[in-house]
């Protein structure tokens, strides 16, 4: 009544002025709103806004759809609007588009999760900004049974990593504060961080990562130098075992020069680090004792000795490193391929110098020098001196008969060990014509009557299995 009796003696001062005052220009009449109806319209938004839950804020303020929507879709919209009271710290829609790619799509797909998410938003009672204030330092512990930590820092309100914009919108059953960050549990949040983490490195192939990371430069400028850098940009999967610096400079003096300066060399060494297909550390592991082609065509060696994974000799420091196209394990030293060709190495060997005199006899030594590739079962010298008295000689006597000899002892293309096992029963064709008879006896590996004794001597061109016998036609 007093409000009322006030206003009502302003309106007679107004008309006494107004009585006093010279003629005015005539201005179109304006409605006129009595102060006794502001009055009513003032209480009633009031009573109105003491009526609103914290979720029919929410859903009115327009700045919180995605976090209407993630509450509806866990079916919290019920419990959010019973008695509390509750404090809830409300991320703003800019908070949620703010998540890595894709995160609010996967929220919205595991309600379990969602739910996790949203009650550690809230916590029980009505926590006014002046109380939060009061916990600068202390852990709050939600309604997901997690605690959030405040901090204050000057007036700065943070909770965990989100700043508090807005505070105090009372609601009937609680209280809001706005923050500019979406809160994750502590799970959650890891799980965030990895995928983020994960979707960045995902978008960047195996040459992207090792270029943004100095310890690869120089694999970086070989990669590039071989022409390499297309094709291990392209869609993979590859498994690189990536040298650091370190082992480029561990070479011995001149050797990286003369990579450089040799491009076919070059391009031999890096790609003999280089598998197809994506191999983690596990399935590497898993590989023990076994052989990776690479993409030269040559085989690594994978062992495994106490807790180091050896590949060939180089160990591996550090792996899985995961690209779009692939991954990559980080080794101590440079991987060298073989770059003798088979007759090459007959010939340093030592054991085979029937063998090479034979090939040169035959004028087949180019030929094996060749690119092939070439599997060749190679007698030693001892096989050649079991057969009976007289027949080396005969054979050097007659060079069609040596021929044919000698290229019964040559299938064309690289076959390994572990492939002529899969051979058991079968037959081989070799460069005579002719085939072999390829037989598993227990761990025994015969090819005709003769029994490899050493297996999977690569070469440039191919690769050589010991036998302990020469082979007939």
């Amino acid at each position: 009544m007093k409000k009322f009796a006030f206003g009502s003696l302003l309106i007679i001062l107004s008309l006494v002025l107004a009585a006093c005052s010279p003629p005015a220009a005539t201005e179109a009449p304006q409605e006129t709103v009595a102060p006794a109806a502001i009055e009513e319209e003032m209480e009633e938004e009031a009573v109105e806004a003491e009526t609103l839950s914290i979720v029919d804020i929410a859903e009115q303020d327009g700045r919180f759809t995605t976090l209407v929507t993630a509450v509806e879709a866990t079916g919290l919209v019920g419990a959010l609007q019973g008695e509390g009271p509750f404090t809830l710290f409300a991320p703003t829609d800019d908070a949620f588009a703010a998540l890595p790619e894709g995160a609010i799509d996967a929220l919205l797909a595991d309600s379990e999760a969602l739910s996790d998410v949203l009650l550690y938003h809230v916590i029980g009672g009505a926590v006014k900004v002046a109380d939060v204030v009061s916990l600068d330092g202390q852990e709050v512990q939600t309604l997901s049974e997690d605690s959030v930590k405040v901090m204050v820092d000057g007036e700065t309100v943070m909770i965990n990593e989100a700043t508090v914009i807005i505070t105090d919108i009372e609601g009937s059953n609680g209280v809001i504060h706005v923050i500019d960050a979406v809160l994750l549990p502590p799970e959650d949040d890891m799980a965030m961080g990895e995928e983020e983490l994960a979707e960045d490195e995902m978008s960047e192939t195996i040459v992207d990562i090792a270029a943004s990371d100095e310890n690869f430069s120089t694999l970086v400028t070989a990669i590039e130098l071989a022409g390499l850098d297309a094709e291990l940009k392209g869609e993979g999967p590859f498994t690189v075992f990536a040298p650091t610096n370190d082992a480029f400079n561990a070479l011995p003096e001149g050797a990286l020069e003369s990579l450089v300066a040799d491009t076919e060399l070059l391009t031999d060494v890096l790609l003999y680090h280089v598998a197809e297909g994506e191999a983690m550390a596990a399935d590497v592991i898993g590989l023990d004792g076994q052989k990776v082609e690479t993409l030269l065509g040559q085989y690594l060696d994978i062992t495994l000795e106490d807790d180091a994974v050896l590949v060939d000799e180089a160990q591996v420091m550090v792996t899985d490193i995961k690209a779009s196209n692939g991954v990559i394990h980080v080794i101590d030293s440079v991987l060298i391929p073989e770059t003798r060709s088979i007759v090459d190495i007959a010939v340093e060997d030592g054991r085979f110098t029937t063998l090479v005199t034979a090939l040169e006899a035959a004028g087949l030594v180019e030929a094996l020098q060749g690119e092939g590739p070439f599997t060749v079962f190679a007698p030693t010298d001892e096989a050649f001196a079991a057969l009976p008295e007289g027949t080396v000689e005969g054979l050097l006597a007659d060079m069609e008969a040596l021929t044919q000899v000698l290229l019964y002892h040559v299938v064309d293309g690289k076959v390994m060990a572990a492939q002529v096992v899969e051979l058991d029963g079968k037959q081989v064709e070799t460069l005579s014509g002719e085939s072999l008879s390829v037989m598993i006896d227990g761990e025994a590996v015969m090819i005709n009557d003769a029994q490899v004794i050493l297996a999977d001597v690569e070469a440039s061109n191919g690769v050589i299995h010991v036998i302990d016998s020469v082979l007939v036609p």
